[in-house]
């Protein structure tokens, strides 16, 4: 095993998981590829280990999920995605044209980042925060000329996937 299988072994086993192909191999591409669907992230992980059923990777997912590994974020109108920053208070800023996503450092610093005007009685320890806007490809009038983040090549994204976001792209 190289240097970052080590670490993701290391990840695994602080959270008493059993250490298997599909979580190493599934952690290490969402390490490099943060932000990618359940779908995106079996291409991935078929090209890097062979074959692995689309339920273990889910499984993968959940259990990562479950034990903090894994953060799982649902933006409106948009499939799950996950990634590896989990733990610290971070929220995400999202492309409308092109779907790109990156981490946005908390707002305040400090969970739950904002407070609602009344908690109803609720103990809040989180504030989940999305921002809507352009990238500076697409703002600058360049979307069909946008790069294109590794994970939505042919190899990784099926036909019909990257079809979808090329409309959406052109309008």
């Amino acid at each position: 095993m190289h240097d970052t299988s080590n670490e993701v072994v290391r990840r695994l086993r602080s959270v008493d998981l059993r250490v298997t192909a599909p979580r190493v191999a599934e952690l290490q591409e969402l390490d490099t590829h943060p932000h990618i669907s359940a779908k995106t992230a079996a291409q991935l992980v078929r090209a890097s280990i062979g074959r692995v059923s689309t339920q273990a990777v889910y499984d993968v997912l959940a259990v990562c999920t479950r034990a903090g590994l894994v953060r799982c974020i649902e933006p409106a109108g948009s499939v799950a995605r996950y990634e590896t920053r989990a733990g610290d208070n971070h929220h995400h800023l999202i492309c409308r044209v092109c779907d790109g996503v990156i981490d946005v450092d908390c707002v305040a610093g400090t969970r739950p980042c904002l407070t609602p005007s009344d908690d109803a009685g609720y103990l809040v320890d989180t504030a989940e925060v999305v921002f809507w806007g352009l990238c500076p490809q697409c703002r600058s009038g360049q979307a069909g000329e946008h790069p294109v983040p590794a994970e939505w090549t042919s190899q990784a994204m099926p036909a019909s996937d990257l079809q979808r976001r090329k409309e959406k792209r052109n309008g």
